[in-house]
């Protein structure tokens, strides 16, 4: 059973990861050469609503994953990276809690307006944000893998 629920957790963390450095990395850069703000917010409104499914569901699988693993190995057992990489991953989920209901609520607005300007800046907060969250995940990763 332990095999399934690490491999549950591995794949939710890779896609919540995996999709931030594509986003920031890749996606983001080449819509602003590419596209104006007229065209280019509206499309990343959408991305960004299909990727926060994502997000919200590797979140959860995460919670319940990490915690069957926890209790497997019991919490005074696991190696201090573990307990770092709890700490940081709510710290991670929290981050996304404050960019949903935050500037992602903002950007949808301004896109709705059609306020380029402001559409702008809530999407360069976003992508600051995510990019720490980013940083995170792989504190996290380097935390349990490096801290034994």
């Amino acid at each position: 059973m332990q095999p399934l629920i690490l491999f549950f957790h591995l794949a939710a963390a890779i896609f919540w990861i995996g999709g931030m450095a594509f986003m920031v990395l890749a996606l983001r850069p080449a819509l602003a050469q590419q596209l104006g703000p007229s065209q280019r917010l509206p499309l990343m409104v959408a991305v960004l609503k299909r990727f926060f499914l994502v997000v919200i569901a590797s979140i959860g699988v995460l919670l319940v994953t990490g915690t069957a693993l926890l209790a497997q190995a019991g919490m005074a057992k696991a190696p201090p990276g573990w307990h770092a990489m709890l700490g940081i991953g709510l710290l991670m989920m929290l981050l996304f809690g404050h960019i949903y209901f935050s500037p992602y609520r903002k950007l949808i607005s301004a896109v709705a307006a059609a306020d380029w300007a402001e559409g702008g800046r809530r999407a360069g907060q976003i992508a600051l944000l995510v990019k720490i969250n980013l940083g995170l995940g792989w504190l996290a990763i380097a935390a349990v893998m490096l801290w034994r």
